[in-house]
């Protein structure tokens, strides 16, 4: 999938994961740019997985994979800058 591709699922996704987690003191941008990541976690996760390929394009399954992973890296996210914040 091309870059672009991969923005905007990975857009579609963060804004998804924050409709679905809240914000929790993350912006929507931060959300956003997280769902990117997840959208790439999730596409290897998945491909890693089930031995195919989730990277085809803008679609349904696409952008469930990557909300999957968005929900992966916000929830690593949060658990460790909670962390961070506890101890100091």
């Amino acid at each position: 999938m091309g870059i672009i591709a991969w923005i905007v699922v990975g857009a579609i996704a963060g804004w998804i994961t924050n409709m679905i987690m809240g914000s929790g003191g993350v912006g929507v941008l931060a959300t956003i740019f997280l769902g990117i990541i997840g959208a790439v976690v999730g596409g290897f996760l998945a491909g890693f997985i089930f031995k195919t390929d989730y990277t085809t394009g803008i679609d349904v399954q696409t952008i469930v994979v990557s909300v999957i992973g968005a929900v992966i890296v916000v929830a690593v996210y949060r658990a460790v800058m909670g962390r961070r914040g506890a101890a100091v």
